[in-house]
């Protein structure tokens, strides 16, 4: 007996149906939403990375902006330097660093308006002992028979800026016959309430103590001022050699302080009737040897050490002869003496 297929329940397959149909929604449902999220999400990863790539981009500059200031307030301070020195590898960009140090120090030359006004100039050699030059100019009158003693009239002394440290006129010891007038500039009236000679030397000594003395034929002002003072602290502008190569002058040849001015600072002094002016030739003294400070210093640092090891040693007898005293000898040697 053949057995017959069985047939399927129509309401039971419709359920089957309808089911798969739900389960292919929901499946597309989700599929179309994690799309959508995902699409979504996109442009804001987009603005993200833009915006890190921007906030990378402007940190040098803006760490070199914040930097800046800094780097002029250690440039500012020498203690600082070093440090500066050490940052300054780290910068990213070494066009602004240079423009920043350019901006930070000012280099005076020694020809710029920002000098000190007294003397015109300050000097390009960055001098440590600057406080301890001074520049010395007298003005003589003549005593005696015919007027050929010299005495001193007038005394100026200048600081390393060109400031007046000392500016009188002096009295002489013997009357004056010769107050020569076109080269001293000193009148009879000039001298009724002058400071006495001997007055005026213990001050003008207590101020050269111990400081660089410059000055142009300074030793006549030495003999003038009944003075002496260590030849390697005396700068005397008339005798250099690097003034006169400096200026294009022959060897040999002691030019004038008028010439030299004229050549080098550009500068005219001891012009017209009036005679000279003390302070006037100090601050032009000052100024040439500020020219050439540099090399000249080096080159009497150099005689020095020269002559130092030229210098012959003591023999070593001489730094015995402390021994020969009575408390080295024995004492049957005293008592035998006596």
């Amino acid at each position: 007996m053949m057995s017959h297929p069985s047939k399927r329940n129509p309401a039971s397959s419709s359920r089957g149906l309808l089911g798969n149909y739900r389960y292919l929604c929901k499946k597309t449902k989700l599929i179309r939403s994690m799309e959508h999220s995902r699409a979504r999400k996109k442009p804001q990863d987009m603005r993200m990375v833009s915006n890190r790539k921007t906030k990378l981009s402007s940190f040098p500059s803006e760490a070199l902006d914040a930097n800046t200031p800094m780097k002029k307030a250690k440039l500012a301070d020498p203690d600082l330097q070093c440090q500066s020195t050490i940052s300054s590898a780290s910068e990213p960009d070494h066009h602004s660093v240079v423009t920043a140090l350019r901006d930070s120090w000012e280099v005076d030359s020694g020809f710029s308006e920002s000098s000190p006004p007294a003397s015109g100039r300050s000097s390009p050699c960055l001098a440590s002992g600057s406080a301890s030059v001074v520049a010395l100019d007298c003005e003589m009158v003549g005593t005696g028979p015919g007027g050929r003693c010299n005495e001193l009239a007038r005394c100026s002394i200048v600081d390393y800026q060109g400031n007046i440290l000392y500016d009188k006129y002096v009295r002489p010891c013997q009357p004056v016959t010769n107050f020569r007038t076109p080269w001293s500039g000193i009148r009879r009236h000039h001298l009724h309430n002058a400071t006495p000679f001997a007055q005026a030397r213990e001050e003008i000594l207590a101020i050269l103590e111990g400081k660089v003395v410059v000055g142009h034929s300074v030793y006549n002002d030495f003999e003038v001022l009944n003075m002496d003072h260590p030849g390697h602290m005396v700068r005397d502008t008339s005798s250099t050699r690097l003034l006169s190569r400096l200026a294009g002058l022959p060897r040999g040849r002691c030019s004038s302080l008028k010439l030299l001015a004229n050549k080098l600072l550009n500068r005219r002094i001891q012009a017209g009737r009036r005679g000279h002016c003390s302070v006037e030739d100090a601050q032009a003294a000052l100024d040439l040897y500020k020219l050439v400070e540099g090399e000249w210093e080096e080159e009497m640092e150099r005689r020095m050490r020269d002559d130092d090891e030229a210098a012959p040693q003591e023999p070593a007898f001489l730094s015995s002869d402390h021994y020969m005293q009575d408390e080295f000898w024995p004492d049957e040697v005293l008592t035998d003496g006596l």
